[in-house]
């Protein structure tokens, strides 16, 4: 149901007791079957990403990344969802519109990209480094691959999405860099790209096979 239209029922009946509750649809669709095709959607990003990866040189500008990323799509049946690419500070901004900015050497870069086949979506988020990593970029994503581990390790049926974000958060949070969690764990992925469940500090939706 639409905001607005819920707004207008409240209105027609003041008197009326109500409880909003979460898509029943949504629920429903967060067990999939269309393992196949999720399958292989998610292959087809993994080649993406790979060009993208081998694309990336001093001078190389986000756009000319981001377009690799989308031939790569047409190439293989697939069409471009979103791609973003984002290199040093801009890897700090969730879902950075890619821009001109050039590649620096000794450079952070973050990109995100998704396309879609046969009606479903793909959708990876992957770090790179342009030169040799410093002392401090190795130590952050030593804490960044403990904290993956810690969640996928909690994933299992039974489990809350809140107890697998507290994983990762947990470990982030212990090693000082808790104030930089600007995002959500993670999120299920479907006809939609963001899809039940959300592995979210506060989402108490129990987990299923």
């Amino acid at each position: 149901m639409r905001a607005d239209f819920a707004l207008l029922v409240l209105d027609a009946l003041p008197g009326a007791q109500r409880s909003f509750l979460n898509d029943t649809v949504g629920y429903l669709r967060a067990s999939k079957d269309e393992y196949a095709v999720l399958n292989a959607n998610a292959l087809i990003n993994d080649g993406a990403m790979r060009a993208a990866f081998d694309a990336l040189k001093p001078g190389i500008s986000e756009v000319e990344v981001a377009n690799v990323v989308r031939e790569y799509y047409k190439v293989n049946g697939a069409k471009p969802e979103f791609t973003s690419v984002c290199f040093g500070e801009n890897g700090a901004f969730p879902h950075h519109h890619t821009s001109e900015r050039k590649l620096n050497t000794n450079e952070a870069v973050l990109i995100d990209i998704g396309g879609r086949s046969d009606g479903y979506p793909s959708d990876m988020t992957r770090v790179a480094f342009c030169g040799e990593p410093s002392v401090e970029f190795r130590k952050v994503h030593a804490v960044l691959e403990r904290a993956v581990a810690a969640a996928v390790a909690a994933a299992k049926p039974g489990t809350t999405a809140k107890d697998v974000d507290k994983a990762a958060r947990d470990i982030i949070t212990e090693a000082g860099y808790g104030a930089y969690f600007l995002h959500r764990t993670g999120h299920g992925m479907g006809i939609d790209i963001h899809e039940p469940p959300y592995i979210t500090a506060t989402a108490a939706t129990i987990l299923e096979e």
